[in-house]
């Protein structure tokens, strides 16, 4: 197998491998059944990361040109016979990434994706994603609420509906919105598919490739993937335990002149900080001098544990505007029912003044027309029946006590391996962990432990100088919560010792995030 590399070149140095094995393929200078280097020993041949070759050879898997034997590593896979007859078929498989256009070819970050595919896993233990507790969704209640809505609207329960949203469930999440002391009408709120539809609808209306973007670090890493997919510039700002410093904000507003700021004031993802009330005034101050619009995410509010609410940015910046919300408003208020109440259903909305949110109508309908009647229709009741309030309070008194499970089950079986500080709500510990621990060595021994957690540096900017741990505590029951602590410590034990991680049954499994 001849490979000669350009690392000068612009073509990726994986895609060069993928192509050059791809040519010899074809050529039939490599036949079926011929066994490729194994990745470390190409790796070591061309001086290049392992990881560069397992790229390579997952393109040329999708491409049908090889298969995984066990025993045997990656061989070239035989071509299918010609029809009708025997011999080689000509035809050889599309090359479907190099068909790719240059937006989808840009490399995104698959976290989400795999975060979800966990899901499905039921060898893997996960702490990672951020997941309510099954057993507490309302099953009964939507069962019934089901038949009574199919009974009420038949078919068209099933049909198209409004891009902004059916209008009544525009109409009760305007008054969801008003109770948390934001006024709201339904002409001000676009339901979208989920919290993560309405980030990537902000930076298609109001990013081009090159602009600025004010994001904290950490931050919600699904937002970075939205940012990055729109080709923008991201400028982080710390975050401590009373949100994003707004003391460093003023001298990136005079220098990058951003386009946006994006913000969780409370309970923010992923280190469950809340921001105080003097930065939260110092922040709309701020956005209003430099006439930069703040959009902020509030998805984890109803879940609060201890301690006193603080007012949302867009109830103050409502209050700044005399009221009404509209005139002179600087805050895009997004949140989402997938924490509180129903992730499958994909349900979330903006609050934005009138003529923004017919711009963000107009972006959505060309991805998806309209999120989920049936859905909508279903939810609509629910809140109108009065139903989310005691259900939000049920939730906020079992994850207290999960909460209470994963500080207890840290303090207990990881002593002295993680720093952490007790969120006041929401869904996460944020944890770090000790001098030396290098997180691709933690994730590792974490895959052989089967348990997940997040890693840090996937909600930073820039990677960070230390090993950070996003832990979720709804998802799993306490018992569960601490047998997953357990494998952490175990894993957190085997990544602080010397050398490269051990070896133990099941070595080479890829690590799970």
């Amino acid at each position: 197998m001849e490979l000669r590399l350009d690392k000068a070149s612009a073509v990726p140095v994986y895609l060069q491998i993928r192509d050059a094995i791809r040519e010899q393929i074809l050529s039939g200078r490599l036949a079926g059944g011929e066994k490729l280097l194994p990745e470390r020993k190409l790796a070591s041949a061309l001086r290049i990361n392992r990881s560069t070759v397992l790229a390579a050879y997952r393109e040329l898997k999708d491409e049908g040109l090889v298969e995984a034997r066990v025993g045997s590593g990656t061989v070239v896979k035989a071509p299918p016979p010609r029809p009708g007859g025997p011999g080689p078929f000509p035809a050889a498989p599309l090359p479907w990434r190099s068909l790719f256009g240059s937006s989808a070819a840009r490399e995104h970050d698959p976290l989400l994706r795999d975060l979800l595919e966990l899901t499905e896993r039921r060898d893997v233990l996960s702490l990672a994603a951020g997941l309510p507790a099954p057993e507490l969704l309302p099953i009964d209640t939507f069962s019934r609420i089901a038949v009574e809505v199919l009974a009420e609207h038949g078919a068209e329960a099933l049909l198209h509906s409004p891009t902004e949203g059916l209008t009544p469930f525009r109409e009760s999440l305007a008054a969801l919105t008003a109770s948390r002391g934001i006024p709201c009408t339904a002409a001000e709120v676009l339901v979208t598919s989920g919290s993560q539809q309405g980030l990537d609808l902000a930076a298609r209306v109001f990013l081009d490739p090159g602009d600025a973007v004010v994001v904290e670090e950490p931050t919600y890493f699904g937002a970075l993937e939205a940012f990055r997919t729109a080709q923008v510039r991201l400028l982080g700002v710390p975050v401590d335990g009373d949100g994003m410093r707004t003391d460093l904000l003023e001298a990136l507003l005079e220098r990058h002149r951003p386009k946006l700021i994006y913000t969780l004031p409370t309970f923010q993802n992923p280190s469950g900080a809340v921001m105080s009330l003097a930065r939260r005034r110092h922040l709309l101050e701020l956005a209003a001098r430099h006439g930069v619009p703040v959009l902020e995410d509030d998805s984890y509010s109803d879940l609060r544990y201890d301690g006193e609410p603080l007012p949302a940015l867009a109830a103050l910046d409502a209050a700044d505007a005399g009221g009404t919300g509209d005139s002179g408003a600087r805050v895009l208020y997004l949140s989402s029912l997938s924490k509180v109440l129903v992730p499958g259903f994909r349900l979330g909305w903006l609050r934005a003044p009138e003529p923004v949110v017919r711009q963000l109508a107009l972006a959505k309908q060309a991805i998806d027309l309209h999120s989920g009647t049936l859905g909508q229709l279903l939810v609509d009741r629910f809140l109108r029946d009065g139903l989310f309030a005691p259900h939000a309070a049920l939730l906020r008194r079992e994850y207290a006590r999960r909460r209470a499970a994963i500080l207890g089950a840290l303090s207990e079986l990881a002593p002295g391996r993680l720093s952490f500080v007790r969120p006041a709500g929401g869904y996460y510990v944020w944890a770090r962990a000790g001098v030396g621990v290098l997180e691709g060595r933690l994730l590792a021994e974490a895959a052989r432990e089967g348990v997940a957690f997040l890693p840090g540096a996937a909600c930073h900017v820039h990677p960070p100088a230390e090993t950070f741990l996003r832990l979720n505590f709804t998802h799993q029951t306490p018992e569960r919560i601490r047998e997953g602590v357990g494998r952490l410590a175990r894993a957190l034990a085997a990544a602080e010792a010397e050398g490269p991680p051990k070896r133990r049954d099941g070595a080479g499994t890829p690590p799970i995030v």
